[in-house]
């Protein structure tokens, strides 16, 4: 079958739109109508060359649409039930997209196409950087650098339902706004970078005040730069500094600041494969978060 995708041939070029053929579904595959697909940070880094891509590229790593058709195997899903899930190396931005059901959820009728397709990535990839590299647990203080962007949000969210006391930090009075009704109970709004001495020192002094005087246990770090330096300077005894993406510039961390404070630096690297969703997410509080919503849908 055929359908139109928005393809990049080469590292480095454009979008375009073409005309591509299509091969049905394999056993315990899905294909979907695609609805809305979700763009990231990881599909301009693909784009550009920083992350590895095998070309030609689709772009879009999720999105959610109605089941067209069902491979042999797959007893989950029928024609026309609502879904969202992860593309790998098909892309999203596609009329038509063949799924691995693994890896395709059921979208609650309560939630919109785009809902589900911005949901799968932010969620998973906050997950795993709360759970499993950052080890975070009640009580905790946790510091979000982008919290407003889409895995800032998610962290917020998150964290809140982990029972940590969130600080969000965002480069405007608008996104502050946006993150305190996400859950952060305080907010850093910062300049943009670069900076000089004086003020990588103010902000660290901002981030300081703003988690307290035991610091943070905890910095979910979504924007690297400049940002980075002055984040570690406020990390709590043996806290964790999670690398979770650099839309700023890859940062230059004191490494001196680690000894002095016997903190770790993890980075976080997740995959759909991981398996985002696990038996662990039903510890999450429903409440009215989304990541509430996620854990009662994902347990479905």
């Amino acid at each position: 079958m055929e359908t139109q995708a928005a393809i990049m041939w080469e590292p480095g070029g454009k979008w375009s739109v073409e005309t591509i053929t299509l091969d049905p579904p394999k056993a315990g595959e899905v294909l979907v109508e695609m609805v809305a697909s979700g763009m990231c940070h990881s599909d301009d880094h693909a784009r550009t060359g920083d992350l590895p891509a095998v070309t030609p590229l689709i772009g879009g790593h999720e999105g959610a649409g109605i089941v067209m058709e069902v491979g042999d195997g797959v007893t989950k899903f029928k024609v026309g039930d609502r879904v969202l899930g992860t593309t790998g190396n098909n892309g999203g931005m596609a009329e038509k997209v063949v799924l691995n059901a693994a890896t395709t959820y059921e979208l609650p009728a309560e939630r919109s196409f785009a809902e589900g397709a911005a949901l799968i990535l932010t969620y998973g990839t906050s997950i795993h950087a709360l759970l499993d590299r950052g080890h975070i647990k009640e009580g905790d203080t946790l510091l979000v650098l982008g919290a407003a962007g889409g895995v800032g949000l998610a962290a917020i969210e998150l964290g809140v339902a982990f029972g940590a006391r969130v600080v969000a930090a965002v480069s405007s009075e608008e996104k502050a706004k946006v993150a305190l009704e996400a859950g952060a109970s305080d907010v850093v709004i910062y300049g943009r970078a670069p900076f000089d001495k004086e003020q990588s020192k103010a902000l660290a002094d901002a981030f300081k005040k703003a988690v307290g005087p035991n610091g943070a246990d905890v910095i979910y770090d979504a924007v690297g730069g400049d940002y980075a330096d002055p984040a570690i300077r406020c990390m709590a005894w043996e806290g964790r500094y999670l690398v979770v993406g650099f839309p700023a510039g890859i940062p230059k961390l004191p490494l001196n600041l680690t000894l002095l404070k016997s903190c770790d630096v993890c980075g976080v690297f997740w995959v759909p494969s991981q398996c985002a969703i696990r038996t662990r997410t039903a510890t999450i509080s429903p409440a009215s978060s989304a990541c509430g919503r996620m854990a009662r849908s994902a347990r479905a």
